[in-house]
């Protein structure tokens, strides 16, 4: 079967199924068969919201990839044959930022679905550098399969990389802001961590879906105002015997109400980490990060060094990616995608091509 990828042609038109050749791969890249890609709210944003791509398009959207390397330039030969996940954002490597320990912030970084083409395919090709090595033996010990794991590229990554960077260690209290996709992943992440988690959303279905598989505590804001939730998080601090203040606090909502709830609920010493994205702006006093002597975190990908330990978790089934995620023919891209935009399909959908 000859290569394909769906293209966006403009915000809101139809995807577009167009075949083209993935071969041979430049020096230092690989060509990988792609196992599934998972549909993230970034995608939503480019094909509804008009969020503008770094690559002209037509462009194939998806950067949540997982697949199998099956041609490699000669100097990167010893990837044929190896199962992996494609970091949602690769940085070059030898630039300022990358050598100052910043990678995130590099400005030759290459984002599947916004800087080349993307995973919305049944090929893909890639640098080498960063590619994350899958131990199928491992995956299959799991009962998982490659493509369940297209999620683990920004849906766990990212999150993983927040609640490191925000220092969570044991005992302490991790609040999620936002309990579907990233933020379900977020809580799982937190809770592997040691912390006790709050997860905090306006869906009692999404809410109900982390009771046990990470979240220590549900709060349905639709129920309670701003100084309602702060109280049932206080008080469910003081019932565990956590600290009232140095708490951490992730935004993964995407949504200005979201970023509202979460600033609201800074205390003394808290770090507030946001990992969703909005055009929307929204409106806070600024002088309660100094007033609390706490800090806002923003975040944006996950170094590649960074996706293995990510990875383990889930390998090892300290984070559960099978009860959050469901599979689609990668051809019902259309549908799928406004399925998603319109909350019909309420876990993160991962598109399989027809290899």
């Amino acid at each position: 079967m000859q290569a394909y990828r769906w293209l966006m042609t403009e915000p809101g038109a139809p995807l577009v199924r167009q075949g083209f050749d993935p071969y041979p791969p430049d020096s230092g890249e690989v060509v990988v068969q792609i196992a599934g890609c998972g549909v993230c709210h970034t995608d939503l944003g480019y094909y509804f919201d008009g969020v503008r791509t770094n690559h002209a398009l037509p462009l194939a959207l998806g950067h949540e990839i997982s697949g199998r390397v099956v041609a490699a330039a000669p100097d990167v030969q010893d990837w044929v044959g190896t199962a992996v996940v494609v970091p949602a954002v690769i940085p070059c490597g030898t630039c300022g930022p990358c050598s100052r320990g910043r990678p995130n912030i590099c400005r030759s970084q290459k984002m599947p679905g916004n800087d080349i083409q993307g995973g919305f395919a049944s090929h893909i090709r890639v640098p080498a550098k960063g590619l994350c090595r899958v131990d199928e033996t491992r995956l299959a010990a799991a009962g998982l399969e490659l493509s369940d794991i297209s999620v683990v590229a920004d849906a766990l990554t990212t999150p993983y990389q927040a609640v490191s960077r925000a220092g969570v260690t044991p005992e302490s209290l991790a609040i999620v802001v936002g309990a579907g996709g990233v933020g379900g992943y977020c809580a799982q992440v937190a809770g592997a961590f040691g912390a006790k988690v709050v997860a905090i959303d306006v869906d009692e279905a999404k809410l109900a879906a982390l009771q046990g598989q990470g979240a220590d505590l549900t709060l349905n804001a639709r129920e309670l105002d701003h100084k309602s939730l702060k109280a049932a998080v206080g008080g469910f601090a003081k019932a565990q015997n956590l600290p009232l203040t140095e708490w951490f606090v992730f935004e993964c909502s995407g949504s200005a109400a979201g970023q509202l709830t979460a600033f609201g609920l800074l205390v003394p010493g808290a770090t507030l980490s946001v990992v969703g994205f909005t055009l929307d702006k929204v409106e806070v006093r600024l002088s309660n990060l100094m007033a609390f002597d706490a800090r806002a975190i923003g975040n944006w990908g996950c170094p590649p060094e960074l996706y293995p330990p990510a990875l383990d978790l889930v390998l090892d089934g300290k984070v559960q990616v099978r009860p959050f995620i469901e599979s689609h023919p990668l051809d019902d891209i259309n549908h799928v995608f406004h399925a998603v935009h319109q909350r019909e399909i309420k876990r993160r959908a991962v598109l399989i091509p027809a290899n």
